[in-house]
Order: C-alpha cells, then sequence, then structure tokens
C-alpha cells in the first residue's frame, strides 16, 4: 500500500464514496457485470472528482500561506465550482479564469455576443451563488494558464498570497487525490468479489487516470484503467496521462509505471470538447432509465457512451467486471440541456 499519510491534506468527505452494482444496465446490455464508483458523491458543492484532488491541492496552498486561489476552466467547470467551494469552506479568496465554450456547431461564440452562457445556468450560476471574488471570461484559445498567472502577479501587487491551481486540478498534487481513491477501491473490490476488474473513467486533463493507474501500480495490482477522452485525440492524450503518470509516480519514488498501462481511447470525443454526440444523448438516458443514474453531457456521458460500446464490440464479455468511475458534473447537464433535445 502506498502511504499519503506525510503529505499535506484537507478532508471533504465522510468517508469513501459507494460501489454499487448496475444489474439492469448489465441485463439491457446482455454483457458484463457492471459496477459504479458513485465520485459523484463527493463533498463540497454538487460533489465530484475534483473534490478528492482538491483535499491534497487546498492543503498546499494553505502550507504555502496562501490567502487567496487562482483557478481556471470552462464557463460550465467543474473544476472551478469545487474549488471556489473549497474556497469558501477554508475562508479563502477565489479568482476564476474562464473561457468560453464553442457553440453547437463547434464554432466559437463571439465575445460581442455574450459569450457562453448569456444567461446564469449550471456551473455559472454557482459561481454567483457560492460569491466568486472575480469571474473573468475570455473568449475561446484564450492562454488561460497565461493569464491566471497574469492575475496572481497582479494579485501580489495588491498583498495578496495567490495559490494557483492548474486546469483540472491536474498535477502531481491532484493526482494524490486519486492515488488515494485506487486504495480506497481495493477493500471495496475485496468485499465485492472483484478479483480483475476493467476500469473505466473520463480522461481529460488525466489527474483522475494518472492517479488511478499509479495507485494501483504501487499497491502491485495491474488493474486496466481505460481512459475516454473527452477533448483529444488517442495520439494527442496518451503522451499527456504517461506524463502525469511518471510525474506522480516519481513523487512517491515508485517503480516506472509499464507504457502499456497507460490507454486514452479518443474514438467518442465528436465533435469536440463538451460537443454533444448521439451516442453520448442515447447514454445519459441508458443509465437514466435503467438505474436512476444521472450523468453529465461532457465527462460522464461520452465515458459512457464509450463503455457501451466497447460492451456492444466484444470487448468486455458476459463474465468480466467493469467499474464505471461517476466523476459527477451533473450541474453543467442544466446549461446543456439543448443537446438532450
Amino acid at each position: 500500500m502506498i502511504d499519503l499519510n506525510a503529505v499535506p491534506r484537507r478532508r471533504y468527505t465522510n468517508g469513501p464514496t459507494p460501489l454499487e452494482q448496475l444489474d439492469r444496465l448489465s441485463t439491457e446490455l446482455n454483457g458484463p457485470r457492471i459496477w459504479i464508483k458513485r465520485d459523484d458523491l463527493l463533498g463540497l458543492a454538487q460533489g465530484g472528482n475534483k473534490t478528492r484532488k482538491l483535499e491534497f491541492l487546498i492543503a498546499d496552498a494553505l502550507a504555502h500561506g496562501a490567502d487567496t486561489l487562482v483557478t481556471m476552466g470552462g464557463v460550465q467547470s467543474n473544476h472551478c465550482r469545487l474549488t471556489l467551494a473549497a474556497a469558501r469552506r477554508e475562508g479563502l479568496v477565489c479568482h476564476l479564469v474562464l473561457e468560453e465554450d464553442l457553440g453547437p456547431e463547434g464554432d466559437p461564440i463571439p465575445t460581442e455576443s455574450g459569450g457562453n452562457p448569456p444567461e446564469y445556468t449550471g456551473n455559472f450560476l454557482l459561481f454567483d451563488l457560492l460569491g466568486a471574488d472575480s469571474v473573468d471570461v475570455h473568449p475561446h484559445g484564450t492562454d488561460l494558464p497565461a493569464r491566471a498567472q497574469e492575475l496572481a502577479g497582479e494579485l501580489e501587487g495588491r498583498g495578496r498570497r495567490p495559490y494557483v491551481i492548474p486546469v483540472g486540478g491536474s498535477n502531481v498534487t491532484g493526482a494524490l487525490g486519486y492515488v488515494d481513491c485506487a486504495q480506497e477501491l481495493l477493500p471495496q473490490f475485496a468485499e465485492a468479489g472483484l478479483e480483475s476488474p476493467s476500469i473505466v473513467c473520463p480522461s481529460g486533463s488525466a489527474g483522475m487516470q494518472a492517479g488511478l493507474i499509479v495507485g494501483f501500480h504501487g499497491s502491485d495490482n495491474r488493474f486496466p484503467v481505460i481512459g475516454i477522452n473527452v477533448s483529444r485525440t488517442r495520439a494527442e492524450q496518451e503522451p499527456k496521462i504517461a506524463g502525469l503518470v511518471a510525474e506522480t509516480a516519481s513523487f512517491l519514488e515508485l517503480p516506472d509505471v509499464p507504457p502499456e498501462a497507460v490507454v486514452g481511447l479518443g474514438d467518442y470525443v465528436g465533435p469536440g470538447y463538451a460537443l454533444p454526440t448521439p451516442e453520448m444523448v442515447e447514454a445519459l438516458r441508458l443509465f437514466a432509465r435503467t438505474e436512476g443514474i444521472v450523468l453529465d453531457p461532457v465527462y460522464t456521458g461520452k465515458t459512457a457512451a464509450g463503455l457501451v460500446d466497447l460492451v456492444r464490440s466484444g470487448r468486455f464479455g458476459p463474465d468480466d467486471d467493469i467499474v464505471f468511475i461517476h466523476s459527477g458534473g451533473v450541474p453543467g447537464l442544466y446549461a446543456r440541456a439543448q443537446a438532450l433535445a
């Protein structure tokens, strides 16, 4: 087992999230035994996978004497919502640097049109409700990390002590949250009798997937962790995952992770990040209709579409076990209701 006790950490969730079997979905697909790790039930405002990362990131910020957080993402960023919620929990100032969405055809939305969303919906509504200290919205394609560093410099000039958190909280510190999740899953697998499950998870900024890979590797378990890419091709995403895997393993002084452990399937992105696909819509409706579980259209919806396709194409047999990681993000569904029309 990997000992993370020496790493500073805050706690935002009371105990492990559930691992549940989805019998009705499995029957519907005539396929393998499907399980779901309910990380949509993690603590902070409306939950989601970024909470695990923030337990380590916020602790690091506090250890560095920060009084202000600066982070970045899209206008419907789950990560920004949860970072802001953590800031409120800790009494920290929080500034958000956001990028406008693409339109439904994949074209940038002109800034003069008001950007996206033109109304307070989904996570964007929650930014206001949670009282973000500033919400700086930029056109699609803006270099958000550069703008965040620029803002941090401005804040330092005003006497603040800012701590910049990257997109998705996906650096080594953030990835430790999913190293810990891998440790949390092991006794749940044992209790459920899962001897060799395959894990299927969203792969975007890659912190979740990298942490799971390293966490299982460091515990001498070789469970495959299959990432379903939400924004990049396989050729683009796998080096990103591999880089963070190597950094995280090195930080924990673990042996190198074999290259074949990194899998990021790019077949389900569709026209682009946060843009709907018919398969995503089908998967959302399938999970809701069979199990009463609501997914989001950006991450878990496309990941579920990938899972369904892998089952239907014969990648998994009826005796296999698949563990689907529900990364949350449901507030963003309400800003993209038109995708389900």
